[in-house]
């Protein structure tokens, strides 16, 4: 399997990083955590100037009509940057399943404004407790059973619930199912749901992967610059030797995320995959985390530090699209085994 990328694909990678490392700055992404929504209305008008919104937004819909192995990297830079947006549920998971929904009306009602900037999708499902970014939602489809449900945020109540990231807003959601809501049921319904739970556990491991290298290359240039004994502490053989591992098993986890890719593009079985994915990137992110706060100590731990800001990230992702454990017991049921059912 091919995992080489386009010219095209790269370049496109490269305007979107020139851009967030122009826009989306420390200070920006602190200024959120102190507003009222935590959500920053002219970066997401920004960011679908860009296309970011409705890059899996078919282009009968005013989308860039793009595939998974095209908006892989795109996903990366988000988390190398810290980007504090909906991408992860606006983007990758609810346009495409606003796109395989029989309800063709509902689709057309909401791609255009996707692609556009002007809607956000909050996606609820069973793996996950909590909704992201549900008090910003122009819609919400979220998951009972077998069904799939839609509706407007007027009709649900929301519950805010503490998180480490202000940023980020996560909520409960109180709503009531009924046949006014229901966009999708039965066989229908559950393949639609496990789509959904694939391409997001796709986009939330790429981003990791992008909080993953930033962290890395914060700690490498600490390590290479901070002295001790009249050295630098990167010549150390046990510090150049720790950073050396973990830039290994980045590299491992990328390949995993970029294979998922390719089969979600392609229409392919992979959910076995896409928990596997998410399971490495996940453990590797945090393992990161902690070693990239030791390698920094005191200098890590400061409120103004970027290092903080990402590892901040660090633990939110750990949630997202389902925790290891619940991804875990999914993996051992597919394996014939009895596995914890997920509360």
């Amino acid at each position: 399997m091919d995992f080489n990328f386009s010219e095209d694909q790269l370049l496109f990678q490269q305007t979107v990083r020139d851009f967030l490392d122009g826009e989306c700055t420390p200070e920006r992404i602190r200024a959120q955590w102190d507003s009222e929504s935590g959500h920053d209305d002219e970066l997401w008008v920004q960011l679908a100037e860009l296309g970011i919104p409705g890059l899996l937004v078919p282009e009968a819909h005013d989308g860039m009509g793009l595939d998974e192995t095209d908006a892989v990297l795109l996903f990366e830079e988000a988390g190398r940057a810290a980007l504090a947006a909906p991408i992860v549920t606006t983007a990758a998971v609810a346009a495409p399943l606003l796109a395989a929904l029989e309800d063709g009306p509902l689709a057309e009602k909401w791609l255009a404004r996707i692609a556009q900037g002007d809607a956000i999708v909050a996606v609820g499902h069973g793996a996950s407790p909590f909704v992201t970014d549900a008090h910003v939602a122009d819609l919400l489809l979220l998951s009972h059973e077998s069904e799939i449900h839609a509706l407007e945020r007027a009709a649900v109540e929301l519950t805010h619930e503490p998180g480490n990231d202000p940023s980020r807003r996560l909520y409960t959601v109180t709503w009531t199912p009924s046949e006014a809501t229901r966009v999708a049921s039965g066989e229908g319904g559950r393949a639609l749901q496990a789509d959904a739970l694939d391409r997001g556990a796709l986009a939330c491991a790429a981003q990791q992967l992008g909080v993953t290298d930033r962290l890395i290359d914060l700690a490498a240039d600490y390590a290479r610059h901070r002295q001790q004994f009249g050295k630098p502490i990167g010549s150390f053989q046990v510090l150049a030797h720790r950073l050396a591992d973990l830039q290994t098993r980045v590299d491992l986890s990328r390949l995993m995320v970029r294979h998922l890719a390719t089969l979600i593009a392609r229409g392919l079985p992979c959910k076995r995959e896409a928990a596997q994915a998410k399971v490495v990137a996940t453990e590797t992110l945090r393992d990161v985390a902690d070693q990239g706060m030791q390698i920094m100590a005191s200098a890590g731990y400061a409120a103004d530090s970027d290092i903080q800001r990402f590892w901040r990230d660090s633990r939110l992702y750990t949630f997202g699209e389902g925790t290891n454990e619940i991804l875990r017991d999914g993996m051992a049921r597919e394996l014939g085994l009895t596995g914890r059912q997920p509360s």
